[in-house]
């Protein structure tokens, strides 16, 4: 009997509730409870809920929530403050675990990673990844696997939680045709809306659109890379090379709202500030600065502009952000401000040693 054969498979690994299971895993007498981490821990005052315990999402309570809301769902939920390090530490074990397997990793993020694996039964694969992950860290996963990297991030969503769900073009229009456009890995709500003004809903209908329709909508590049996701189309490979941050940020949200605009763009200084110390640790100068802004009772906006040339210059880049402030609206109250700086590609030691090699060809 011919052996089945082998081929390339994209296998998707996503942590069950991994902020909340750290938790727990810390404190056993968690265990079965409402938990919600966000913040300080302190949902009287103003922050967001970065992941709940399953017990509490079955109350409608989840990631992004302002915190006082959650309290007002689940008044006898226990709160606790984010640990940053705690679930880095957490993260680094489990993707070693991961990479123990000897596959191509890709990671994601804290708790998930894109592994490229070649094997002639990906469900026994992706159990044994469950296992593994599980032995060395007694956290939970769900895998998904498909042909391609979409179509494995959506899958595990399915398998959720402690499961394994394969999506590939054999069932992908049996699965997701009918679902709506935001069901798709990189379609969000805005972009879902503006479709449906073309009367375009479901994964199915994009599928068929043509280019050209979405071109005109949303670009010449940007369209027909929309219309790809409706039909489960993703070429990029799976690459263990590091990820590198394009940007880094920094964020506040007042505890009471401000309609002093000099406070605000004090505040705006210190956060533009604090983000250049970001980008000195990586030797990488800004080129670009963002303002974000929420405002009450929770509408945001963003605006951004380039900056004359990189730099590390603290007044440039204070005043570029400050001067954004201009095109916010005044006649409103802030409860969030936000900076954001872009990053050249290359630190300045890299940049000053091409800088070089050219000079002496």
């Amino acid at each position: 009997m011919t052996p089945p054969a082998r081929r390339r498979w994209v296998l998707h690994v996503d942590m069950d509730q991994f902020i909340a299971a750290v938790e727990v895993l810390r404190n056993p007498d968690l265990v079965g409870k409402q938990v919600v981490v966000g913040g300080r821990g302190d949902p009287t005052e103003r922050g967001v809920v970065s992941t709940a315990s399953y017990e509490a999402r079955a109350f409608g309570v989840g990631s992004g929530m302002p915190l006082r809301v959650a309290v007002k769902k689940l008044p006898d939920a226990i709160f606790l403050p984010v640990d940053g390090e705690a679930y880095t530490e957490a993260s680094n074990n489990v993707m070693d675990a991961v990479r123990s397997l000897g596959v191509v990793v890709e990671v994601m993020g804290w708790d998930e990673a894109f592994l490229g694996v070649e094997t002639d039964d990906p469900v026994a694969f992706a159990t044994r990844v469950h296992d593994t992950v599980f032995d060395a860290t007694a956290l939970h996963c769900s895998v998904g696997i498909g042909d391609n990297k979409l179509r494995a991030k959506i899958a595990t969503d399915f398998g959720k939680p402690q499961g394994i769900y394969m999506l590939t073009s054999d069932n992908w229009f049996e699965v997701m045709g009918d679902k709506s456009t935001d069901a798709l890995w990189g379609i969000g709500k805005k972009t879902a809306k503006k479709l449906a003004t073309l009367g375009i809903t479901t994964v199915a209908e994009l599928a068929v659109t043509d280019d050209e329709v979405l071109a005109a909508a949303f670009g010449p590049k940007t369209g027909p890379w929309i219309g790809t996701k409706g039909r489960g189309v993703d070429l990029s490979p799976v690459s263990a090379e590091p990820w590198v941050a394009r940007s880094h940020s920094r964020e506040t949200t007042f505890q009471h709202d401000l309609d002093d605009w000099t406070v605000v763009t004090e505040e705006v200084r210190r956060l533009a500030l604090r983000v250049r110390d970001d980008l000195l640790a990586e030797d990488r100068m800004a080129i670009r600065v963002t303002l974000k802004v929420r405002y009450v009772p929770f509408e945001t906006h963003t605006t951004t502009t380039p900056l004359a040339g990189p730099t590390f210059d603290p007044h440039i880049i204070s005043d570029a952000a400050a001067a954004l402030i201009d095109r916010l609206d005044h006649t409103r109250a802030v409860r969030l401000m936000g900076v954001r700086l872009e990053m050249t590609p290359q630190n300045v030691q890299t940049l000053a040693n091409n800088a070089g090699d050219d000079s002496g060809t």
